[in-house]
Order: structure tokens, then sequence, then C-alpha cells
């Protein structure tokens, strides 16, 4: 018969942080008894008897009363590691290819990488919701992809370490990173200017309109006011984020004061918007200018090529890559970086129509 080993709390306790000790959860120096009671949700005697046996081992070693135990770890231990949550802003099945690259990524530095059962679209963006999947997730670090200001800033408040990949972060005490689309977007309008574009329009995601402009956008409408054209509510229209409702806004911007030019957040969007507008024989770029905010490859194949905005996709993976290796370190890392953006102006851009 197989023998078999009960173990004490505090020993069960014990074999719980040594997993987490050997894969480099806390760095240098252990946290305090109190703190690891409160976040186990178990008596601090426990705790403490769990630290010494852990002390027994030699993987901690007390530094004196009132300063945290000193980390010995073994020579062959593995290297630092986390369990990182990737929360997408749309179901899985809908996630770019280079979504997928990122977690490859990550899993190469030596990550456990996983997708969360629910994206934020499938929990409606509502923020309790999220919170209630990520209590139910263990993870030591999310990646929260494209979260609106209400999400991260949810998240801002946990101490959790999060990165926000994209989204509406900026101020917010949280690591992040994305292209500086203010910039690109300020460029793309003055060119739209210059070739007599009066009424240009931003298409952007029902989450990415929450709590008004983002960055990019009040740059566009900073540059068109700049060069005295009015911007309102119709310059960044409300639409559910859902294909219905996306051709219906459509169908209203160009049934009475159509615009000539439209700034489209998202390359699935711009294609979903080209194919529309098509049927209704409105093309790119006789009748509209049509730019997208992200790039994508199949838009050099397209005829005409597609105008867009670019930036270099491998630059964010290095610095979440990063991140997750500073925080399996220790490190408390909440740098926010702009990395940089430019307009690549394709065949979809064209002079104003002189009919409107």
């Amino acid at each position: 018969m197989l023998e078999l080993t009960i173990l004490s709390p505090s020993e069960q306790v014990a074999a719980h942080l040594r997993e987490e000790l050997l894969r480099g959860r806390w760095g240098k120096t252990m946290s305090g008894g109190p703190s690891l009671a409160a976040a186990l949700g178990i008596d601090k005697k426990t705790v403490e008897a769990a630290l010494g046996l852990l002390e027994e081992e030699r993987l901690l070693v007390p530094q004196g009363p009132g300063r945290p135990r000193r980390i010995v770890l073994p020579a062959k231990a593995a290297p630092p590691s986390l369990r990182v949550a990737i929360l997408n802003y749309e179901p899985l099945a809908q996630v770019e290819a280079k979504v997928f690259l990122l977690k490859q990524k990550l899993i190469d530095a030596g990550h456990t990488v996983f997708f969360t059962a629910k994206s934020q679209m499938e929990l409606r963006f509502d923020v309790a919701r999220i919170a209630r999947l990520v209590e139910q997730t263990p993870a030591d670090a999310w990646i929260v992809h494209s979260g609106s200001r209400s999400v991260l800033a949810w998240f801002a408040e946990r101490e959790t370490p999060v990165f926000a990949m994209f989204g509406r972060r900026r101020s917010l005490a949280i690591a992040g990173v994305g292209p500086d689309l203010a910039a690109a977007g300020r460029a793309a309008t003055r060119r739209l200017i210059e070739l007599g574009h009066r009424r240009i329009v931003v298409l952007a995601r029902e989450s990415q309109r929450a709590g008004g402009p983002g960055a990019a956008d009040r740059a566009i409408f900073e540059e068109m006011s700049a060069h005295g054209l009015p911007t309102g509510s119709y310059n960044l229209p409300e639409w559910e984020d859902s294909p219905e409702d996306f051709r219906r806004i459509l169908d209203e911007l160009f049934r009475h004061t159509p615009p000539t030019a439209l700034i489209i957040d998202e390359p699935f969007l711009l294609h979903a918007a080209r194919e529309h507008l098509g049927r209704r024989r409105i093309s790119a770029p006789e009748q509209v200018s049509l730019i997208c905010s992200e790039p994508d490859p199949t838009f050099a194949w397209l005829t005409p090529s597609v105008a867009h905005m670019s930036h270099d996709r491998e630059i964010i993976e290095r610095c979440i890559v990063r991140w997750a290796n500073h925080i399996a370190h220790g490190k408390d890392d909440r740098r926010q970086i702009l990395t940089k953006a430019q307009f690549v102006e394709g065949g979809t851009v064209g002079r104003a129509p002189t009919d409107r």
C-alpha cells in the first residue's frame, strides 16, 4: 500500500511558500508574517510556524527583530518566474495573432502565461464583473489589453502588479506601454487639412470613448481647432461595440452631412467600414479618405494601400517582457513608455471631394 503522509497546517503553508520562494516570488527578502497571514487568509501563528520550518531548511535567514528575513535560494533554483494572466479586450476567438506572439515571448522568458476565461467585452466592460473574475483567477501579475479608464483605475488600486498594454492608462500608478498616436494623429490631421478636408470623423470603440476623448483623439481635435475647424459630437460619434451598430453609425454619418475623412481605430473596423461603404458605392479615396490608427500587414496588399499610423510592435513586446522580468525579481516597475509612431500616407487618402 502507498504510505499516506498528512501535513500539518504549518507544513502545508511552508510547502506553498517554498514553491513560491524557488520561483523567485519575493526577490531578496521575505514578506513579514502579518502581511503573509492576511494575503493567505490564515492565522499568524500558522504562518510564523511555517516560516520557522523554512528557516530550518536555510531557505530563510532571520536578520533580527523588526527586519525581514533574507532569502537564500539553492544554487540550482529555477530562475524567477510569474504566473501572468492576460485580460483581453475581445473574446479569444477574435484576438489578433500578435497577442499570441506576446504570450509565447513571455513563456520563452520563463513565465507561465494564460488568457482569462472571459474578455472585457464578454464581461460588458463592467468593473464589478471584471473584479470578480480577477479575484477568482490566481495570478502573480496581470496584462490588460486596451483597458478603459475605469477598468485600469480599478487595477491600479490593487497590490498585484498590472501592465496596461495600450488603453486609457495616462497618470495612473501602473506600468504601461503604447505608441505615441497623438503625434501621428496630428500629422495625419494636418495632411488631411492640406488636402482640403473639413469634416473629419474619428470612429473609436465604446470603451475607448468612455470618459471623453483619449490623448490621440484630443490631439486630432486640437489640430482641427488650430485650423479653424469646429469639433464636437459629430467628430466622435457614439455607437455600441457591435457590427450592427457600427454599420448604423456609418449610415447615419453619410445620410446628411457626410464626412470627407474617417480615422478608424482598429484594422478590422477599417476593413468593415470599407466593405460597408463599398456596398453604397462610397469608395476611398474618391468619396472619403480612410486612415487606420493601427498598422496591419494586409494594408500593403490592398489596392489602394491603406493609410495608417505605424509603430514597432516588437518594441512594445520587449517592454512587456522586461517588465515581467523586473516584477519576478521583486522590482516595483510602474513606468509608462510611449513608443514612436508615424503617419504612413497610403492610397486611401486623397483630396476632399469638391461636391461636399
